[in-house]
């Protein structure tokens, strides 16, 4: 996205949310009043690339439920860099609800949960936020002295940091970026980032009635006998609590085969290690584990898994009917009309919850795809298919 297509968005994400944008009143208003709303100017700065052509909103879409609709080379499975040439590996995660998403710790059984990446390398949201910008292949600024310097450029950020966070913050480069970071982080944890005001929140308040398609789905979805979605897709006790993110934080390794389209495109040939590329892990039995998505505005937040592999969500829930299903027709990816093919990771598979309840049939397929389909939220329901 361009800046011009950035300011759209801007204006558009400034009219649901009330704060005052970067285009508001321009570099010699005074300083921004909470760091939700400088938070918000940075979140869609461009001159926080290298080439001032990209920002936060570029790969995290507020138009798209906080995806990158840009396609590339390589489709829309990897982003593309501020330099318009380099592509990563990694689909661009969405940022609504990333909120939720607990601290990078590791559990007293040794498994890990939480953080921001497929990895969690970023414990919380400003970590998360400091990490773009500094990326030779995303934004391309060389170092934390660059990135402040961008920062100090604008007038207003220099007497927002001062009258926020204390005189002489201006002064200090680490002091700069870690404010800007926290301000980032602060703007995606407001409630504009998490509405939770989809069709089925409107059905969990009485509003609006699921069909009888979805309303299957979603008693399949919740089930303990039928399906396996609920094992790290549910994480309150109750199916029905208001503020469920459809995901447990936790970490596996579905199988997922390597996007082989995309890196015949980008040219890389590493695996990739999932939790074992964090640097906070070193247990060789975290190789290909990822951590499980949120399902929130999942029908709309295509591609699909973390390298962007399976283009249709359908797709997705047959990849896990395999593990379940003798029918031939049910190893074949309907994307490719080959077989599904093999993990990038083979050796760490989480079988236990891979496996457990029967196969499913079309119906019930089609139940779960619906059913995925009232996360959406209520903004982003006209890009249903």
């Amino acid at each position: 996205m361009g800046s011009a297509g950035i300011a759209t968005a801007a204006a558009v994400l400034v009219f649901a949310s009330g704060m005052a944008s970067a285009e508001e009143g321009g570099a010699t208003a005074g300083p921004y009043a909470t760091p939700e709303a400088f938070g918000e100017a940075l979140f869609f700065d461009v001159n926080l690339s290298k080439t001032r052509s990209q920002a936060c909103a570029t790969c995290h879409d507020p138009a798209r439920a906080f995806t990158d609709p840009r396609p590339t080379a390589a489709g829309r499975a990897v982003s593309l860099g501020a330099d318009g040439q380099s592509l990563g590996d990694r689909n661009a995660p969405t940022a609504a609800y990333a909120m939720f998403s607990p601290t990078f710790a590791r559990r007293a059984d040794g498994s890990y949960v939480g953080g921001q990446f497929h990895d969690g390398r970023a414990a919380g949201l400003a970590e998360q936020a400091g990490g773009p910008p500094l990326n030779p292949i995303e934004m391309g600024l060389a170092d934390v002295n660059e990135a402040a310097a961008r920062i100090l450029e604008n007038p207003r950020y220099g007497a927002t940091l001062d009258a926020l966070y204390g005189p002489g913050t201006a002064s200090d480069p680490e002091a700069v970026y870690r404010a800007a970071t926290s301000a980032i982080a602060a703007f995606e944890a407001t409630d504009l980032f998490a509405p939770f005001d989809s069709r089925y929140d409107r059905y969990l308040r009485g509003e609006v009635q699921l069909t009888d398609e979805e309303e299957l789905g979603r008693v399949l979805f919740f089930s303990q006998q039928f399906t396996n979605c609920n094992l790290c897709h549910q994480l309150r006790r109750s199916p029905m609590a208001a503020d469920e993110t459809f995901t447990d934080y936790s970490y596996h390794n579905i199988g997922v085969p390597a996007n082989t389209a995309a890196r015949a495109v980008t040219g890389i040939t590493a695996t990739d290690l999932g939790l074992l590329a964090n640097p906070a892990v070193d247990d060789p039995a975290e190789a290909g584990k990822f951590k499980v998505p949120g399902l929130r505005n999942v029908a709309v937040t295509g591609p699909y898994m973390h390298n962007g592999v399976f283009e249709d969500l359908r797709t997705v829930i047959l990849f896990y009917n395999k593990y379940n299903s003798k029918a031939a027709a049910r190893q074949i990816n309907p994307e490719t009309g080959a077989p599904w093919a093999a993990p990038e990771v083979p050796d760490t598979l989480s079988m236990d919850e891979l496996t457990t309840g029967p196969a499913l049939d079309d119906e019930r397929i089609d139940a779960l795809v619906a059913f995925l389909g009232t996360l959406t939220d209520r903004r982003y329901e006209d890009l249903l298919k």
